[in-house]
């Protein structure tokens, strides 16, 4: 795996690889990684020949007061994972690089990056598009992968690339879980041993809600108490949201029909922790 921290070497490297035939597959992620990154390399491997693979903890999607300095880090191994699944670069820049001035253009999604997460960081999805627009432009891949733990900055990556005409696939790759349900996340490192075995709450809210819905239920709200009953069943947990909205629109639906996403977020502690279920309801 070639290992590079400049815009310049990541455009050389792809510039060569295509003049070679490679189709280029590209997983953008901020670092300290698990099983579920590797899925997505291995998503790219499988779907291309070329597995670009970044790493860098993005300053412009953290508010102030939030993690960023005490953001989890760990180049070694991170660099060991990478390998393992297959990935042929790695960009690794600084902050410097990608911002070498201060930054007075951004991307926007007006609607999509006001509900869900976007209600208590509001500034949050600014950052994510804006930098994954700009790690577009530089590795300019065919495909672009994501994992589905974060179904609205899927979402906002999607119409992103859509509305602005990007010639690039985007691809989800499904949540990776540990065993008891908890989606594989990079900050579940905040929880402590007693947290982290009460925070499958998440994963237990949403099985249960899915159920209540394949049982026959429609009403957009009762499905909602539905999860908020669940959460609720740890007091010490901080419910952020619990929603049941269009996958397409994140509206909030009152009659759950075709395209959903049952969406959660609670803090724990000094986590903040996200998951979802999406799913097609008939008629």
């Amino acid at each position: 795996m070639n290992i590079v921290s400049t815009i310049a070497e990541v455009r050389a490297e792809v510039t060569q690889q295509r003049a070679l035939g490679q189709r280029i597959g590209f997983i953008p992620t901020m670092g300290y990684l698990h099983e579920g990154h590797q899925s997505l390399v291995k998503a790219a491997k499988r779907a291309n020949t070329f597995a670009v693979c970044s790493i860098f903890v993005n300053p412009t999607q953290f508010a102030p007061g939030e993690d960023f300095d005490s953001y989890p880090r760990d180049a070694a191994r991170d660099q060991e994972l990478l390998e393992s699944a297959g990935c042929d670069l790695l960009f690794r820049p600084t902050v410097e690089e990608m911002y070498p001035r201060p930054t007075v253009t951004y991307v926007t999604l007006d609607t999509l990056s006001t509900r869900l997460c976007g209600k208590s960081r509001p500034t949050h999805f600014r950052g994510v598009a804006t930098v994954v627009a700009k790690l577009l432009h530089i590795v300019q891949p065919d495909e672009v992968f994501f994992g589905q733990k974060d179904g609205q900055q899927l979402l906002v990556i999607r119409r992103m690339v859509d509305d602005l005409n990007f010639p690039v696939q985007v691809t989800s790759v499904p949540t990776f879980r540990e065993a008891d349900g908890l989606a594989k996340s990079s900050r579940n490192i905040y929880l402590t041993p007693d947290e982290r075995q009460r925070a499958s709450i998440l994963y237990r809210a949403l099985t249960a809600a899915k159920q209540v819905v394949d049982a026959g239920e429609r009403d957009g709200q009762r499905v909602r108490q539905h999860l908020l009953a669940t959460l609720s069943s740890e007091p010490d947990f901080c419910v952020d949201y619990a929603e049941v909205v269009d996958a397409s629109t994140l509206e909030p639906l009152e009659t759950i029909r075709g395209d959903v996403m049952m969406a959660v977020a609670v803090y724990v502690g000094k986590a903040r922790l996200i998951d979802n279920f999406q799913f097609h309801v008939s008629g």
